[in-house]
C-alpha cells in the first residue's frame, strides 16, 4: 500500500472514531522532519507520522520531533502493521 492511500484510510478512520475531531496534514517543507498528520479533539491533540511500512526509512528530524510532541502530549509512528495498537493508544490518551 502507497503511504498516501494508508494516510488517506487512516485519516477517514481516525474521523470515524473520534466525532468532530479535526485532522490537518503538516506541510513537509515547512520544518522538515514534522509529522504528517496533527489530530485535535475536544481539549486533546496527538501527532502521527505515517509511514507505509514498519522497516520505511525515517527522514531526519523524525525521531526528534515525534519524541518532543509525545512529551507534550501524543505522537507516534503509524504503519499497517502497528496501526491498532496506535489508535489503541491515542483513544487512551483522548480518553474515549
Amino acid at each position: 500500500m502507497l503511504e498516501s492511500n494508508f494516510q488517506a484510510n487512516l485519516i477517514e478512520e481516525l474521523k470515524q472514531r473520534f466525532p468532530r475531531c479535526i485532522v490537518t496534514k503538516n506541510d513537509p517543507r515547512y520544518i522538515q522532519g514534522i509529522p504528517d498528520l496533527m489530530i485535535f479533539w475536544k481539549d486533546k491533540w496527538a501527532a502521527l507520522e505515517c509511514k507505509k511500512g514498519a522497516s520505511a526509512k525515517k527522514q531526519p528530524n523524525q525521531d526528534y520531533y515525534i519524541e518532543q510532541m509525545n512529551e507534550m502530549s501524543f505522537a507516534r509512528f503509524i504503519c499497517p502493521e502497528n496501526k491498532e495498537d496506535v489508535l489503541y493508544e491515542l483513544q487512551q490518551a483522548f480518553g474515549s
